[in-house]
């Protein structure tokens, strides 16, 4: 089994008939999913996703794929191609189009109408294929075939990539629903077809690795809804995706049923649907009056008269349900109101979720989430599905992608349980790069590959080292040191001031470090000292030492000398 290694080096040339792959994210993390693959100096591009930050991120927004390894080759990509219209896999295609703005797109008719409504905001406009499940679609030297696969959202699809160098097949994210809302079945047939032919890498979703069994169906949520908007007799509000179309259709359908009028809340929410029911996915059960309401409406209707479909299940501070739990929000919680979480956690999110879930029920309101109700069902496959692919598509060689390191090692040991070859899984994490020649994958170096932060208007300019200071601002807070020396002795003349914010140490505790610094500036012009540079770490060092042992403490320092 084969290993990302630290010390990897710049990979050799890619051999005649060879194809490269390289992950540019979700190897090792949930989200940025970005791969790309190369034959005879082209390039294909599958999925562009972003990672949403951790807490140990602050100020971040969104993080990208890092796009270094296509600086200078932009115009050898042929194209991009989507397998559904998730975040994690397309919401870096704004940032990738700035580089290029004619990159085509390619996808399913939901996917680009999702894309398009995302890439408006952005005023871009790239040329795009709609393809569909069944179809065959040439890429320059990558011939593709797509194939229906069930997800949370629908019309995802995997695809095949054939080249002279083999077969691949990737399969997006998908699980193996037996009853899906929309009667689209995973397109086991066709994978058994491909296997037949010959998969030489099969690149398979990893998230649910380490679950056992198979897919709870989502029929299955139905009668769940049902029951709590026959308990509730106050306003419903259901926090979900902003793409999960079968979500809403399910609370859409026990609105109608019970006699609720529906308001979407959420630009992200409003902007998804309305193209999910332009395009024929959402359906909109007739009922006296019309479903749908907006937001104006819905605040004078009666509490018991209103379902509010919202976005929010992640604890993101700035969503609607966030708002509505923080009182920041024309919808005010009640007591009595019924608050449905119909969404998975993603790693990372507990402790905001868990915050929002704590406040929401500080004022009154009921909560329903995944771990007292089946209002959610995942939407990738588990061990037992897994297993079952492997088994149908028999591959020569396979890469588990889309997800953290357990579930990539997970997925990697039920691949070796079905008999793919040791030394035909490969492991990788972003970066590593992964060459299929003469049927066997294999490492062969690594690309750099980083994360790549965005800050409001700010792409790639935050650094580790920005979020390092971030991290100690909020968690220690800072002091600020002015001191003013003669320029020509170094000695001081004026000060030392001494400002703190967040440090947790009174103004008039600082007393006792003054001498300290006055000494440590005598010191240093008796030495003949007077960069300002230097004494300004001096006096760093100084404050930081005496904070140290005083208080076990290390706040941010900044100095500042002037010169008169």
């Amino acid at each position: 089994m084969s290993h990302p290694h630290p010390d990897m080096t710049t990979p050799p040339p890619l051999p005649e008939r060879g194809l490269r792959i390289i992950g540019l994210g979700g190897l090792g993390e949930i989200g940025r999913n970005m791969t790309v693959f190369e034959y005879g100096r082209r390039l294909l591009i599958v999925d562009c996703g972003v990672l949403f930050p951790e807490p140990d991120q602050p100020g971040v927004d969104l993080i990208l794929p890092d796009f270094r390894y296509l600086d200078g080759r932009l115009d050898d990509i042929e194209a991009v191609v989507l397998t559904h219209a998730h975040e994690d896999h397309m919401g870096a295609i704004p940032y990738l189009l700035r580089r290029r703005a004619d990159l085509t797109l390619v996808g399913s008719k939901l996917t680009l109408g999702m894309v398009r409504g995302k890439l408006a905001e952005h005023r871009l406009t790239p040329p795009v294929t709609e393809v569909q499940a069944g179809g065959r679609l040439s890429i320059g030297p990558f011939e593709c075939e797509f194939f229906a696969v069930n997800h949370s959202i629908p019309d995802a699809m995997a695809v095949a990539i054939r080249t002279p160098a083999g077969v691949v097949l990737h399969t997006g994210d998908f699980k193996m629903d037996q009853l899906p809302l929309d009667g689209r079945l995973t397109d086991l047939g066709g994978f058994a077809r491909l296997g037949s032919e010959g998969v030489d890498l099969l690149m398979a979703d990893s998230t649910n690795a380490e679950v056992p069994g198979f897919v709870t169906s989502e029929r299955d949520i139905a009668p769940v809804l049902d029951k709590i908007f026959d308990g509730a007799t106050q306003r419903i509000i259901v926090a979900c995706f902003a793409s999960h179309v079968h979500r809403v259709q399910q609370v859409l359908d026990a609105a109608a049923a019970h006699g609720r009028k529906v308001a979407f809340v959420g630009r992200s929410m409003v902007r998804n649907m309305g193209v999910a029911r332009d395009l024929g996915y959402l359906r909109m059960p007739e009922v006296p009056g019309g479903l749908m309401v907006d937001m104006r409406e819905a605040e004078q209707l009666p509490a018991g008269d209103i379902v509010l479909i919202s976005t929010g299940s992640q604890g993101e501070p700035m969503s609607a349900l966030s708002r509505m739990a923080g009182r920041d929000h024309p919808i005010r919680i009640a007591e009595g109101d019924t608050v449905i979480l119909a969404s998975s956690l993603i790693p990372g999110n507990e402790t905001a979720v868990f915050r929002v879930i704590n406040e929401l029920v500080r004022w009154g309101a009921r909560v329903v989430h995944r771990d007292n109700a089946l209002v959610h069902v995942s939407g990738h496959a588990p061990a037992g599905e897994l297993m079952l692919l492997l088994n149908i598509v028999k591959p020569r060689n396979f890469m588990p992608v889309h997800g953290e390191w357990r579930h990539l090692r997970a997925h990697a040991g039920l691949a070796a349980l079905t008999g793919v070859p040791e030394r035909g899984i490969v492991v990788a994490g972003d970066g590593i790069v992964v060459d299929l020649v003469d049927g066997q994958a294999s490492i062969t170096g690594a690309v750099p590959c980083g994360l790549v932060y965005v800050d409001g208007l700010s792409v790639g300019e935050v650094t580790e080292a920005s979020l390092k200071d971030r991290r100690i601002l909020g968690e220690e807070g800072f002091i600020s040191v002015v001191v003013v020396v003669d320029s020509t002795t170094g000695k001081l003349a004026a000060g030392p001031e001494i400002h703190a914010r967040g440090s947790g140490i009174d103004d008039a505790g600082f007393a006792d470090v003054l001498p300290l610094i006055e000494e440590a500036l005598a010191g240093a012009a008796e030495e003949g000292m007077n960069d300002e540079y230097q004494l300004a770490q001096l006096v760093r060092r100084a404050v930081g030492r005496w904070v140290n042992e005083n208080y076990r403490r290390r706040p941010m320092i900044v100095p500042m000398v002037i010169e008169v």
